[in-house]
């Protein structure tokens, strides 16, 4: 099947148009239309109208900007989650890259014992890409996620440990409130993938222990 959740849709034989809001099965699929109403259809019998430009290519062939180590920003890595602006009930994941690295992700889905890839590209820095759909209110079987990530630069910086995130998203995940997502110029849920360890200070340790006596 060529199409996926929130895809913008024409029929072919009536005059419908709608956003995709479920995938019934590898021949259905669920269309909401004007009128916020889903409609099942065979998939053969709608056309894509528009959509967002296919990033299959895993070599990127944009002109890479050296970034002054002094400006280099080594943190920010995020996997996002937002609602669909045209339904609700579809939930989009993007991996959220507020860092100069260029990284370099792979996401791979486990369901019992079924694996799928679903996205692998190239992510620039200061930047994001959405690599996954589901329906939002089937979060109880939502697919386990293995994203692996690597970071890469051309600039003189010692590039970090790759990310290696293996977990499944869960109601209480999204139990905190929504937070402004700059760049996706979007409220959603955010998931910090490069949490840094806490440093302790020996001085402000020293100055509460004797604080403490």
């Amino acid at each position: 099947m060529q199409f996926k959740l929130g895809d913008f849709v024409r029929f072919v034989d009536e005059n419908i148009e709608g956003y995709i809001t479920r995938i019934i099965d590898k021949d259905t699929i669920g269309v909401t239309d004007s009128n916020d109403f889903e409609i099942p259809v065979q998939a053969r019998k709608v056309t894509l109208v528009h959509g967002e430009i296919p990033d299959n290519d895993i070599v990127s062939n944009r002109q890479t900007i050296v970034i002054p180590e002094t400006q280099f920003i080594k943190e920010g890595i995020y996997l996002a989650l937002i609602t669909d602006q045209h339904s609700s009930s579809v939930a989009h994941f993007h991996l959220v890259n507020e860092s100069s690295f260029q990284l370099l992700a792979s996401l791979t889905t486990e369901k019992g014992d079924h694996y799928k890839g679903e996205f692998a590209a190239i992510v620039p820095a200061n930047s994001t890409k959405k690599i996954y759909s589901a329906q939002l209110g089937d979060i109880q079987i939502w697919p386990k996620f293995k994203l692996e990530i690597l970071f890469h630069t051309p600039a003189n910086v010692e590039p970090k440990e790759a990310i290696i995130y293996h977990e499944r998203i869960k109601g209480k995940d999204l139990s905190v409130a929504k937070e402004d997502i700059a760049l996706l110029k979007q409220k959603g849920w955010l998931i910090r993938l490069d949490a840094t360890e806490a440093t302790i200070d020996p001085e402000k340790l020293k100055e509460s222990f004797f604080k403490a006596r």
